[in-house]
């Protein structure tokens, strides 16, 4: 494959990418645009980016809403308290057959790279089965990690640790836990040091759903960041979600983020869930209830955007258009400065890259040549835009494509004369 008459990111030049059995070969600036032969692909001056990469989602959860009851008063608990009586109708069919659909969704929309969530409060494991599954199945196609993620608390749940363990011994990727949903903090902490002990013994990476509530106290983030630190694991750590951190006082982040670029741990922010899920106990004012993301990011730590549901009982909306999140996430963080537009594109493809360690990621000679074409020749412009992504291509082969649909103007607009 040779793409001709390309944009990428943060450079003003035509290139000219060539790739060879898979991997970009070679990548050089245009003079001027190129006619294209038949073996080219004429990108037409639009964007060749790295593939976005959806770090926080939840397969076996996805498409359920309203199933067998609607999370009515939209908080997280309920959330929670709806999914508990879906479990029991869980099977490998039924997994199966909405997370292939969701996983299609994405990739349609760009993303070649996926982290989820399954949930080890379920005695049967089913969902981290089917999972562990799909990924091995689907490895040439798309990267997908599985998180083992105790929904209902590590060590409130019963044989909950033995269920984590079970998972890690089917091959969850990922250690995940629920600090703030055990029944005290006391097990919190607790929980965190055998996230810890966890990932070392099996060699994972850890990806914690940490302060995902509105409470000022709840401070578990900072006990992660610590061990983190101590462990010498900083990079492997994810903390989803803190969105506590939006009640912090400034006094309390100010000392805490000193810590937090100490770790080197990573962020996921789902601004679309979290605006919905936190907050609900408020009148007015009523908090956003997001985590500070423009902050983290002004500090150089690493922070990413996830869409965490699609369709499910803590969120019911949701298209798999990570540039929907990122629109909302600048508009809810107030990242609306040109410099923040500028850059944008980070927090959905090499942020979110840096969190999962993926190896070999991005638009350089000798690495995979997976990437995506949007509309837009640069991140402000896809980001105003919304730009379609037009083609997703993995190993140097076209996974989606999508033509430009074709657009009539009215005869005010052409300058045309009617009769």
């Amino acid at each position: 494959m040779h793409i001709i008459n390309a944009r990428l990111r943060h450079r003003p030049e035509l290139f000219s990418i060539q790739i060879t059995n898979g991997i970009f070969s070679k990548i050089t600036p245009q003079n001027d645009r190129l006619v294209a032969a038949e073996n080219h692909v004429d990108a037409g001056g639009k964007l060749v980016c790295a593939p976005f990469v959806e770090p926080h989602i939840h397969l076996d959860a996805a498409l359920t809403a309203g199933e067998p009851e609607w999370n009515q008063s939209g908080t997280l608990f309920e959330g929670i308290e709806r999914w508990s009586q879906r479990k029991p109708m869980l099977n490998e069919a039924d997994i199966r057959r909405r997370a292939l659909s969701t996983i299609e969704l994405l990739v349609q929309n760009g993303v070649q790279a996926i982290r989820t969530h399954a949930d080890t409060t379920d005695p049967t494991l089913v969902g981290v089965r089917t999972l562990c599954a799909l990924r091995d199945e689907l490895k040439d196609k798309i990267d997908l990690q599985v998180v083992a993620f105790p929904q209902d608390g590590m060590l409130s749940y019963p044989n909950g640790l033995k269920l984590m363990e079970e998972a890690l011994e089917i091959g969850a990727d990922v250690v995940g836990g629920i600090p703030h949903f055990e029944y005290t903090r006391e097990l919190g902490e607790k929980s965190v040091k055998l996230i810890i002990e966890l990932a070392k013994k099996y060699d994972r990476l850890i990806d914690v759903h940490c302060d995902e509530i509105d409470d000022p106290n709840s401070r578990f983030l900072e006990f992660l960041a610590c061990e983190a630190l101590f462990h010498d694991m900083g990079s492997k750590v994810t903390a989803s979600h803190t969105t506590a951190m939006h009640s912090y006082d400034n006094a309390y982040c100010s000392k805490l983020f000193r810590l937090l670029k100490h770790s080197g741990i990573n962020f996921i922010s789902c601004p679309t869930e979290s605006i919905h899920l936190q907050g609900r106990f408020d009148s007015y004012p009523k908090r956003r209830g997001v985590t500070r993301v423009k902050e983290l990011r002004e500090a150089n730590i690493n922070v990413c955007l996830g869409q965490d549901s699609i369709f499910d009982p803590w969120y019911s909306l949701g298209n798999g258009k990570l540039l929907r999140t990122l629109d909302y996430a600048m508009h809810i963080c107030q990242m609306m400065g040109y410099q923040d537009y500028a850059r944008a594109l980070d927090m959905i493809t090499d942020n979110s890259a840096r969190t999962l360690c993926l190896q070999g990621y991005g638009i350089e000679v000798g690495n995979a040549a997976n990437f995506i074409l949007l509309d837009g020749h640069d991140d402000y412009s896809v980001l105003r835009q919304q730009g379609e992504v037009r083609l997703s291509v993995r190993h140097g082969e076209i996974i989606m494509q999508r033509q430009p649909s074709k657009v009539i103007s009215p005869p005010w607009i052409t300058g045309a004369t009617t009769r």
